[in-house]
């Protein structure tokens, strides 16, 4: 850890693109996240931005909400509220491809249903649900994370673009939001995500989907 850094953060997920970090910082006991680029591009850094300037639109009683860029080890992070909970892949991963007990699973369901709607209320398509960017509690109580291409227009039409520059998780993602489709982005892509993520949690395994091409 180097000296000159006011955060004491543990990374709890190391993915392709974002490190996701919780922890505190110096003198604070206020118990934060954040999330840190893989990559130093100017893409990378705009997300983060973006994902900041939503700090209004996201109610930390069903989000992670932003607090602030900054730095930390000589890297741009985001700061956001930490609203405690599991993160819901770490819960996923705990089973090792067993269902989650039916009980558990309706309450993170209906928490994860209420988050999603009070983020469509607030005029946003999330555009990357899954259980990397939610965190649930005992009680099934669900926030959402992860608003970096999260979209402020009521449809979109996005533009066939090769699998692996696909804004959002393949696995995860509606047939419409890849552009092959003639259909906008609106949200009910999210509702596809969400259905997505449940079948996983009920299922212990991912719904199989044809490649994309």
């Amino acid at each position: 850890m180097a000296e000159d850094s006011p955060y004491v953060l543990e990374p709890i997920r190391e993915g392709v693109d974002f490190t996701l970090y919780r922890g505190r910082e110096r003198g604070n006991s206020m118990p934060i996240l954040a999330v840190a680029a893989e990559q130093s591009s100017p893409q990378a850094l705009q997300r983060l931005e973006y994902e900041c300037s939503l700090a209004t639109k996201l109610d930390e009683a069903w989000a992670a909400q932003p607090l602030k860029l900054t730095r930390h080890q000589g890297r741009t992070v985001l700061i956001l509220k930490d609203p405690s909970g599991e993160p819901l892949d770490r819960l996923i991963e705990e089973h090792q491809g067993q269902p989650i007990d039916l009980a558990r699973f309706l309450r993170i369901a209906v928490g994860l249903a209420a988050a999603l709607g009070q983020a469509h209320r607030r005029g946003l398509i999330h555009k990357d649900v899954k259980p990397e960017n939610a965190l649930v509690d005992d009680s099934g109580h669900a926030w959402l994370t992860g608003f970096v291409i999260a979209s402020q227009l009521p449809r979109e039409h996005p533009a066939p673009s090769p699998p692996e520059i696909i804004d959002g998780t393949l696995a995860y993602m509606s047939p419409e939001q890849t552009g092959r489709m003639n259909r906008s982005v609106d949200s009910r892509s999210d509702l596809y995500s969400l259905g997505v993520t449940l079948y996983q949690m009920l299922t212990g395994a991912l719904l199989s989907r044809p490649p994309i091409h």
